[in-house]
C-alpha cells in the first residue's frame, strides 16, 4: 500500500517500527520503575509483572516469534538495542553491570517463554498459571540481596567502621 511505503518503506520496515515501539514503550516504564528510590524500595515483583505483560498481553512474544518464523531476525534489533539502552542508562558500576546484564537475560528469556507457552506448561505440571512470574521475582530478588551483601562487605573492609 503506497502510505505503508511512504512512511515505512515496505513490511519489513512497519515490523521494525512496531517492534522499536513495543520495546521503548515497555524498557521506559520498566525503567521508570527500576529508578525508584533506593534498592531496598523497588518492587522485584512489579518489575516481574511488567516485563512478562509486555511479552504476554503486550504481544512482543507473538511479535518475536513471527518475526523469526519469516527469517526476520533483524527486525528485532530495535528490541534488543531498547533494552540495552534501557540497561545503560541505569549506569550500573560494572559488577552491577554484569549482574545486572545477567538477570535482564534471564527476565527476558523468561518472560518470552512464558508468554509462548506458560499456559500450557503450568497447566500440565499442575502449577499456577503466575508460578514463573513468583520463580523469576525470587531469583531475581536472591541474587539482588547477595550483591547488596557483596557491597556491604567490601564496604565494611574498607571503612571498619561502616
Amino acid at each position: 500500500h503506497a502510505n505503508l511505503l511512504h512512511h515505512f518503506g515496505s513490511a519489513a520496515g512497519l515490523q521494525r517500527a512496531l517492534a522499536a515501539h513495543l520495546a521503548e514503550s515497555a524498557c521506559g516504564v520498566v525503567a521508570d520503575k527500576i529508578a525508584i528510590g533506593p534498592h531496598e524500595h523497588r518492587n522485584v515483583r512489579e518489575v516481574v509483572d511488567l516485563t512478562f505483560d509486555a511479552f504476554g498481553s503486550g504481544g512482543a512474544a507473538a511479535l518475536t516469534s513471527w518475526m523469526l518464523n519469516i527469517g526476520q531476525e533483524d527486525a528485532l534489533d530495535p528490541v534488543v538495542q531498547a533494552i540495552h539502552a534501557m540497561l545503560d542508562r541505569l549506569d550500573p558500576d560494572s559488577h552491577a553491570k554484569r549482574i545486572l546484564h545477567e538477570d535482564t537475560l534471564v527476565l527476558v528469556l523468561m518472560a518470552l517463554g512464558d508468554a509462548l507457552i506458560g499456559d500450557r506448561m503450568a497447566g500440565e505440571l499442575d502449577l499456577a498459571r503466575d508460578r514463573a512470574r513468583h520463580l523469576a521475582a525470587e531469583w531475581i530478588e536472591n541474587r539482588v540481596n547477595i550483591y547488596w551483601q557483596e557491597q556491604a562487605k567490601a564496604l565494611s573492609s574498607v571503612d571498619p567502621a561502616a
